[in-house]
């Protein structure tokens, strides 16, 4: 009998405590119970900004900024991956692939979807308002309607006071 090819779910990480709550969800409520029968090969990906969208500097000493951009960005992306798989290594997931890729993280989630063909793509909620999401984008909100898949926006529970 034929194994059929488990389906791809997606899981688009950043720094912030609001993807890693998203990560840990979906680790917790689609691979820990089911182990090895989960249905669902995991990959995580990092959109990692490109050095000349984190500055805004032109002019003399243009090259060396954006050198010590570059690197720093690649220590940051290489910090949340380990974070990543730490989390991923805790929980006992192995059928995980991590990767990184420079550009907008609304299009890298949107192109590794594409990619990999995926089932599902798993994004965190910042929970702004409607006046940030208008300044600042909304990742959730642009793979909501560009992802060419299911997308599950994993909202982290409010706080009783």
């Amino acid at each position: 009998m034929a194994t059929a090819e488990k389906q791809v779910m997606i899981v688009g990480i950043d720094d912030s405590e609001p993807s890693m709550y998203a990560l840990g969800w979906t680790i917790n409520h689609f691979f820990v119970p089911l182990g090895a029968n989960s249905p669902f090969k995991l990959v995580i990906v990092h959109a990692k900004p490109s050095p000349t969208s984190a500055i805004a500097f032109v002019g003399p000493g243009a090259a060396e900024v954006l050198t010590i951009a570059q690197s720093d960005l690649k220590r940051s992306a290489a910090r949340i991956v380990e974070k990543a798989k730490e989390l991923c290594s805790k929980k006992l997931v192995t059928d995980v692939t991590v990767e990184v890729h420079e550009g907008d993280a609304r299009n890298v989630l949107c192109e590794a979807v594409e990619k990999h063909h995926a089932s599902i793509l798993v994004v965190g909620s910042h929970g702004y308002g409607a006046i940030k999401r208008a300044f600042l984008g909304s990742v959730s909100d642009h793979c909501a309607h560009h992802a060419h898949c299911t997308v599950m926006i994993v909202k982290r529970p409010k706080t009783k006071h």
